[in-house]
């Protein structure tokens, strides 16, 4: 689900779980959502300074985000935030497609009354988000509605395996958000949302599959305009 966000205002810290976990939450929710775009420089110094912490659990944060893909460490000028690019989504997509359909299979057998009632309720405010046209939220709601799928499957090796992907694929989603237009994706879970509900397994596994190759399609296409984008000095 969505992730809150620390108060910046005053260091990181928390009784409950360890300055390295919440240090690593916000560095990674900064990048998914572009504050620390492709090519941005985190020096721990600064960062240290800001959260309050030492370098200690900084580092660690730094390095389980680099093995995350988010981060990658260059000669001289140290950590530096990834860039998200077409190889980069086309092997994300790849694993996707058989594990979201083996997701959705299994929420179709297990899923409870209560998770089909959240999933129905994240359907409804991503359709008026992206009716609204406020397509970044009704990105945000899709995605929880992707992580929900995965909670419904009862697997823990599952939900251990797709946390990583959930990350990326939050990011892969903000860079191209802004990029599409009309239903991001809207009736796509609605169809798959259907066929959980009926404890349909076949076609709630064959339209997971079939979602993952078309949000492919497109985000790929997104990917090349974003990039032309960029590359143009207009």
């Amino acid at each position: 689900m969505t992730t809150r966000r620390p108060d910046r205002r005053t260091p990181i810290g928390d009784t409950h779980r360890s300055l390295r976990d919440r240090v690593h939450e916000e560095l990674r929710e900064r990048i998914i959502e572009g504050e620390y775009p492709a090519g941005r420089r985190l020096v721990e110094r600064e960062l240290a300074e800001e959260f309050g912490v030492s370098r200690i659990p900084l580092r660690e944060a730094m390095q389980r985000l680099e093995s995350e893909g988010f981060l990658r460490v260059q000669a001289r000028r140290g950590a530096v935030v990834a860039d998200f690019g077409t190889e980069d989504a086309e092997n994300l997509f790849d694993v996707r497609e058989k594990l979201e359909g083996l997701a959705a299979g299994l929420a179709a057998r297990r899923a409870t009354t209560a998770q089909l009632r959240t999933m129905e309720r994240l359907l409804t405010r991503s359709r008026k988000a992206s009716e609204a046209g406020r397509l970044r939220e009704a990105v945000t709601r899709n995605a929880d509605f992707h992580q929900l799928v995965v909670d419904a499957s009862g697997n823990p090796l599952l939900r251990d395996l797709m946390a990583p992907l959930d990350s990326r694929l939050r990011r892969l989603f903000r860079l191209t958000s802004e990029l599409n237009d009309g239903d991001p994706m809207c009736g796509e879970h609605e169809r798959l949302y259907e066929a959980i509900r009926a404890g349909d397994e076949r076609q709630a596994e064959e339209r997971a599959r079939a979602h993952v190759v078309g949000t492919r399609d497109a985000t790929l296409r997104s990917l090349a305009a974003r990039a032309a984008q960029d590359s143009d000095p207009a």
